[in-house]
């Protein structure tokens, strides 16, 4: 849990005030407009998809690209704005003590849990097109019983800079744009 006067700063935190805490706190934080957001723990089911999606991602990447899952994404710096989406797809190129921002970033990716509707279907893929991610994924309908989900892919329109639909995957995930991917979705559960 962050300290107490991490979460009552009137002025929000910095990006100073972020990067001098540890690990630990940040793992389990975002900063938006400088304002701790505390993120549950997470279902293994969300852990689950997540990994394995973003294994599919990286063996299919060439090398031109890496795939992480769960790091620091500064879409802005004054007031402080610091995501942690759940994979994302980057130039391969950037060192690994640097921190991700959105010019590095091909696609990202929120797995939907039940504690994140709002931010993962309109918050968080507003933010990334503001900042002018090419690709956003949502991974939701996640069910336990039948192994099912939904995947639901956008592309950045360049006129609007908003996301606009790019096709919407429920048995099979099969894309050529931004990598070449096919994949059973049930395998990733």
């Amino acid at each position: 849990m962050p300290p107490d006067w991490m979460l009552s700063r009137p002025q929000g935190l910095t990006a100073e005030d972020y990067e001098s805490l540890p690990e630990e706190v940040c793992r389990r934080i975002e900063i938006v407009d400088g304002a701790v957001v505390v993120t549950p723990a997470l279902l293994r089911a969300h852990q689950r998809v997540a990994r394995r999606l973003a294994n599919a991602l990286e063996d299919v990447a060439n090398e031109r690209f890496a795939v992480d899952t769960d790091v620091d994404l500064r879409l802005g710096d004054v007031p402080l704005l610091n995501r942690r989406p759940d994979i994302v797809v980057y130039d391969a190129s950037v060192p690994g003590h640097a921190m991700l921002r959105p010019e590095h970033c091909l696609l990202v990716v929120e797995v939907m849990s039940p504690t994140s509707m709002t931010t993962d279907r309109s918050d968080k893929p507003s933010e990334y097109a503001a900042a002018g991610i090419p690709h956003f994924w949502r991974v939701e309908d996640i069910d336990d019983v039948t192994r099912t989900m939904t995947v639901f892919r956008y592309r950045l329109d360049p006129t609007t800079g908003r996301y606009a639909a790019a096709g919407v995957d429920s048995d099979v995930l099969s894309v050529r744009d931004p990598i070449d991917l096919t994949i059973k979705l049930a395998g990733l559960y």
